[in-house]
């Protein structure tokens, strides 16, 4: 029996412009999209396509020019529309419903790894002991040492503070984690690593929404949306993710390698 998926955000007519003088650039351009509970949705597109604007826009990091974006955060389907909302509900809405991981850590050098991970959990939960459990634990499941919770940012590799940076985006349960780029700014080693955890936290039930450039991070998700001048040129249903399909040891090898070139093609003819 398959089981519909349930719908956690709507955009509608979603439209984003951005003036420079009396020149005007529409980046988004009505645009309509649902994101749905444990979906990992990537969304691809050339240089230029919208990619993180849209991203923006659906996280209520930034308002559209015109449309909605609607949450829907519960099971009764209760709608919260966020598009009109000013910056201090903005605020309180992303604390306790979104995360974000940016290609960019954006850690603050001067607080340790374990406490830029709880400044952000004790915006929403006061009890401290419970979400220093919580925050250890999660620093602990991503491979980040006990030795190391103390640690500041510049102490730690690249690697170590993007997965400080993911704990601290799912440390409040977000119904979305949304992801910009996240393995932009990494080696090839460390990039597996961060993939790794998302695609851990997406078996787990968490909805991700992430941009991508990339095919190898492109293939974690189930769902590929591909975006050009700002509107939606198609989009894949790849089922969920298959493994490496260049390893050899793979016990899904055939089915990673069938998933892979459904991915490449459809890439190809989106004229990626």
């Amino acid at each position: 029996m398959i089981t519909e998926k349930r719908r956690i955000l709507s955009a509608k007519d979603l439209s984003k412009t951005f003036s420079n003088g009396s020149v005007q650039q529409h980046v988004l351009k009505n645009l309509n999209l649902s994101i749905y509970k444990g979906d990992f949705t990537v969304i691809m597109g050339n240089s230029g396509s919208g990619k993180s604007t849209l991203l923006y826009a659906l996280s209520g990091m930034d308002r559209p020019s015109m449309g909605t974006v609607t949450y829907y955060t519960d099971q009764s389907g209760a709608e919260t529309e966020i598009s009109t909302y000013n910056n201090d509900k903005l605020a309180t809405f992303r604390r306790d419903h979104v995360g974000f991981v940016f290609q960019q850590n954006y850690l603050n050098d001067s607080m340790s790894a374990l406490d830029n991970v709880m400044v952000c959990g004790l915006l929403k939960n006061s009890d401290r002991k419970a979400l220093a459990k919580k925050a250890k634990d999660l620093l602990s499941s991503v491979e980040i040492e006990e030795n190391d919770y103390r640690k500041f940012p510049t102490q730690m590799s690249g690697g170590q503070q993007q997965r400080v940076a993911v704990v601290r985006g799912v440390i409040n349960s977000p119904e979305v984690l949304y992801a910009d780029e996240p393995t932009g700014a990494l080696n090839s080693q460390n990039t597996e690593n961060v993939l790794n955890i998302l695609s851990s936290l997406n078996n787990e039930g968490q909805s991700i929404v992430m941009v991508t450039h990339t095919i190898k991070a492109a293939e974690r998700g189930n769902r590929i949306i591909y975006l050009s001048d700002g509107v939606i040129s198609d989009e894949i249903d790849l089922g969920p993710y298959a493994g490496d399909y260049k390893d050899s040891a793979n016990p899904q090898l055939e089915k990673a390698k069938e998933r892979h070139q459904r991915l490449k093609n459809f890439l190809q003819d989106m004229g990626w």
